[in-house]
């Protein structure tokens, strides 16, 4: 086929190149405005896929994922299909467990599962007629200038378009990306973190979930640790991060067994011995990569989104609802610059670069509170503390995590008020200890304490002391 965006009775053309979950919401998005949508994906249908390739660790919504869903009638069906997480559930190694809440009382994010929500959304940009579905297709090439299109059938065949707008929604490893790389004055970084991660199945017990559901379980061990999020089918995914290095130094399932006795006890009879030692070895650590690109366009033919234009690492779940979010920012500038493709893509690179990279920061910062700072006393105490002068200034003092899960305050926005407020309470803190101090030593100045009187106390108190000793 061969199908152009030419003539004066004809639509504009968008081509979404990328079936995952930001390309088929783009889809919708698109569709609804009244392109004629041609959307492109390597894979096949996984609408009718027996099995779906791909990473598979469990999403997290919150909502800017949901505000986006909402823009094209998706959210009440997504979040119905969802399971609410009230709290962080920190399992220590002797096996208490302890909540650190998400928010307020009523907020919550939800446990959504990757494959479901993707066929969802597919299933609903084919609903609107002027959308296209083109499963097998790989991009083999595309123009710029021209915006004509090549890919090749998965039966070897080729396949063009002439595009008016190319939408790259093909993930980190985005084709549509490469040729940005070949052109002047695009900065691109990629990292790779020293850590991989790892997917296990906790199994129902009796018909129910194995461990309280409304909750993201981890496991925090400073360097590594291990999380799980419940599933519709009452399992468990749990997703294991650690060190490549540490990962390779297991190599049997004895080892695998005693690895867990160590420091995840109390999950080995809620997964079984045998699956534990089966999945282990079934895939190898998977690896993890942080992306950053500016601008995120080219002229007024093409622009990059979701993750081939940020992938972030999964620790702050907002890899999805940064995603979804890109969406909608461009869907407003669309209606800033009424559809004028010249002016919306240099306004979204605008817009949007200094955002993504913030929640590409945020989301590694993030590994390190998850793994080794919610088993400090001084995190928790800031963490009470950001809370009870929330609830007292509730429009003055935000905690970070409120903002960017809760919100849609822009992430680069989210993270300065967070460095203002920070230094402002950490002051704050200095000066009341500073003051108690100061206080209580003129308390003593000026009504000094009988010596005598505290002789005998420390006397009787000695006497405890070595009595209990021996």
């Amino acid at each position: 086929m061969e199908k152009s965006a030419e003539g004066p009775t004809k639509k504009k053309v968008v081509a979404v190149v990328g079936g995952g979950l930001v390309g088929a919401l783009n889809a919708c998005y698109f569709a609804k405005r009244g392109f004629e949508v041609e959307l492109f994906e390597t894979r096949e249908d996984i609408r009718q896929a027996k099995i779906v390739k791909g990473r598979s660790i469990n999403l997290a919504l919150s909502h800017r994922g949901r505000e986006a869903l909402k823009h094209v009638g998706m959210e009440e069906k997504i979040t119905s299909q969802g399971i609410p997480m009230h709290a962080r559930m920190i399992h220590s190694p002797s096996g208490k467990q302890s909540t650190i809440p998400y928010g307020k009382k009523g907020q919550y994010i939800l446990s959504v599962d990757r494959a479901n929500l993707n066929k969802q959304l597919l299933t609903e940009a084919e609903t609107y007629p002027n959308t296209n579905l083109n499963f097998g297709h790989k991009l083999q090439d595309w123009s710029a200038e021209t915006g004509l299109m090549t890919f090749v059938r998965s039966d070897g065949s080729e396949d063009q378009i002439q595009a008016d707008l190319i939408v790259g929604c093909d993930g980190a490893f985005s084709a549509i990306r490469k040729q940005f790389t070949r052109r002047s004055r695009f900065n691109y970084s990629q990292t790779y973190i020293p850590h991989g991660y790892m997917e296990l199945t906790m199994p129902p017990i009796n018909g129910e979930f194995a461990m309280k559901p409304n909750y993201l379980h981890i496991w925090p061990r400073n360097t590594f640790m291990m999380i799980a999020l419940p599933n519709l089918d009452k399992t468990f995914t749990c997703t294991l991060f650690m060190p490549f290095d540490d990962f390779e130094k297991i190599t049997t399932g004895d080892e695998v067994v005693e690895f867990f006795q160590k420091y995840f006890s109390d999950t080995i009879p809620l997964i079984g011995l045998d699956a534990l030692k089966r999945d282990y070895f079934r895939l190898p650590g998977l690896p993890m990569v942080s992306i950053k690109c500016s601008p995120y366009h080219i002229g007024d033919k093409c622009v990059l989104m979701g993750d081939a234009a940020h992938a972030v690492v999964p620790f702050y779940g907002q890899g999805m609802n940064a995603g979804f979010e890109d969406c909608i920012v461009f869907d407003e500038v669309m209606d800033q610059f009424n559809e004028d493709f010249s002016a919306v893509l240099p306004e979204y690179t605008r817009v949007r670069v200094p955002d993504d990279h913030a929640i590409a920061d945020l989301a590694m910062y993030n590994y390190i509170e998850m793994r080794a700072h919610v088993n400090s006393t001084w995190f928790l105490f800031r963490k009470h503390v950001d809370n009870f002068l929330h609830f007292l200034m509730p429009k003055t003092i935000i905690p970070l995590y409120t903002m960017v899960t809760f919100t849609r305050t822009r992430y680069h926005k989210a993270v300065e008020r967070w460095h203002w407020q920070d230094k402002v309470i950490n002051r704050g803190l200095l000066f009341s200890a500073t003051g108690a101090v100061l206080g209580c030593s003129y308390l003593l100045i000026k009504n000094p304490p009988d010596i005598n009187k505290l002789i005998l106390p420390a006397e009787k108190l000695w006497s405890r002391v070595v009595a209990l000793r021996t």
